[in-house]
């Protein structure tokens, strides 16, 4: 996100940060991408109590999604570490688990530094979730920023290939920004968090995201290849789909680019479609090699058996209550809506509605699925 160039307001923690013009406020490497330079980098880590981090991540521009920049907040700078060059992160991100990391919606992020091998964080604010539990009603990285620094975020660059080396300095500067606020404003939002009494609440939820985010998420064969559309092929065209999906991934994976580069999503289910009709398809862009595999890709589908055809999952039905789940649904949401209204904060915070049907259904045994914090609101 590029910058505006007015001055944030200035916390004791904000002048010594200052405001920056695009360097990283010393002389610093625009990317630390050697081992001398992160070994700075990990000591001045070391020395503080509290870390401002972010991630950027291809997954526009290559087959599997890679993670490309770390970038660090520290009082007196941001840094930017180069996960794609030659260098051991070990100590790296050894020393960012002894420090409170603040991020910015730290669900991707966290994900992004387990995959490098990050452990875990001793204590993690979450400026997304803290902003929401203080009844922010506009909680982005851009929008408090405006609010609490009177700074104008421009948009950024949304298919910017963060693997270029040399980092432009376009993107450089964008990256610093992701965390130039991030210690004032956790300053900012842990005071407010405070006067509510709710630091407990960030705490716990902060604790969720750091568990939900080391769950991995498995790609489901059976499922995987149902892109949009494809719920209106017949059977033996979705058997073709799901053939052309596979053809689809192998080649992007040889080629090493994202699947959309070799065929659409929608170009795979109308392919599948006029296959199905015993039409000749040779899709615009396909070159002769890769032409060839497709087209095998689709006859293999085609000889399959109808006991091979893939079964169309059955649609999620919602589920159906008793009159006196109704009534329990009813008065656990009435009790929900008033508590919001209340502590002025987002309905769903407290719990959404999946978790007050649970409860509904299976009675408060369910509300061990909430966090401490939320069921204390509902049950009180």
């Amino acid at each position: 996100m590029a910058r505006s160039g007015l001055r944030p307001g200035r916390s004791d923690t904000e002048r010594s940060r200052g405001a920056q013009t695009g360097g990283s406020g010393h002389d610093s490497p625009a990317v630390v991408d050697t081992a001398s330079a992160l070994a700075g980098l990990v000591a001045r880590i070391g020395a503080a109590t509290r870390v401002g981090v972010d991630t950027e991540a291809d997954s526009l521009h290559c087959y599997r999604e890679k993670v490309c920049l770390v970038q660090i907040g520290l009082a007196e700078a941001d840094e930017l570490v180069d996960p794609l060059a030659d260098l051991d992160l070990t100590p790296f991100l050894g020393a960012l688990s002894g420090v409170e990391v603040v991020m910015h919606g730290a669900d991707f992020d966290l994900r992004m530094l387990y995959r490098l091998g990050f452990g875990a964080p001793s204590a993690i604010f979450d400026t997304m979730i803290a902003a929401r539990l203080t009844g922010a009603p506009r909680y982005g990285y851009a929008a408090l920023v405006a609010e609490h620094f009177g700074v104008a975020l421009t948009k950024g660059p949304q298919t910017a290939n963060w693997a270029l080396r040399p980092l432009p300095p376009r993107l450089a500067q964008y990256a610093r920004n992701d965390t130039h606020f991030l210690l004032p404003l956790a300053e900012r939002l842990g005071r407010r968090l405070d006067e509510l009494g709710r630091r407990g609440w960030l705490e716990q939820s902060c604790g969720r995201v750091v568990d939900a985010a080391r769950v991995v998420r498995e790609r489901d064969p059976e499922t995987e290849w149902r892109v949009r559309g494809s719920h209106v092929l017949r059977p033996r065209a979705a058997a073709v789909l799901r053939e052309l999906w596979r053809w689809r991934e192998r080649e992007a994976e040889a080629a090493d680019r994202p699947p959309f580069h070799v065929l659409s999503n929608a170009d795979l289910v109308d392919a599948a479609g006029r296959f199905d009709r015993g039409e000749r398809v040779a899709p615009r862009g396909l070159r002769s090699g890769r032409l060839a595999r497709f087209g095998l890709a689709a006859e293999e589908a085609l000889r399959l058996e109808e006991a091979e055809w893939p079964v169309r999952p059955p649609g999620r039905a919602r589920p159906q209550f008793t009159r006196a789940q109704d009534r329990r649904l009813a008065a656990l949401r009435g009790r929900r809506d008033r508590k919001a209204k209340e502590l002025a904060i987002d309905a769903d915070l407290i719990a959404p509605r999946a978790a007050l049907e649970r409860v509904a259904v299976e009675g408060d045994d369910a509300l061990a699925g909430l966090l401490p914090w939320q069921w204390s609101l509902l049950r009180g």
